[in-house]
């Protein structure tokens, strides 16, 4: 299982994940993947884990984000990396787009689930 090697912004659908939150699924394979993820402002991505690394890059916006018991707030630029099985979740106070890497792949986003 994997994306094709070449993908194309305009043509990736948008997915609803929540109210206020949509998600584009770019490159991956059984490795690794990539979600850009565009929220509104005053969305809310609830705190949960998952046995997935992650790490969150901030392309543009301003959220609140806890990862465990440490909640910092986020702007352009920054990003924040989750261990597997480590409670995290982000506020968005400023609508703006997270860029979401995993290892290994969310299978679940493929099936459509959360």
């Amino acid at each position: 299982m994997q994306s094709a090697p070449f993908l194309f912004g305009k043509e990736i659908k948008h997915e609803m994940v929540d109210e206020g939150i949509t998600r584009q699924i770019l490159g991956f394979n059984n490795q690794i993947m990539m979600v850009k993820v565009y929220f509104e402002e005053g969305s809310q991505g609830y705190i949960h884990d998952h046995f997935h690394s992650q790490v969150a890059y901030v392309e543009r916006g301003e959220f609140e984000v806890t990862v465990g018991n440490e909640t910092k707030t986020l702007t352009a630029g920054d990003c924040f990396f989750m261990e597997p099985n480590i409670a995290h979740g982000a506020i968005c106070k400023q609508s703006g787009v997270l860029i979401d890497v995993f290892s290994p792949v969310r299978e679940d986003f493929l099936k459509g689930g959360e």
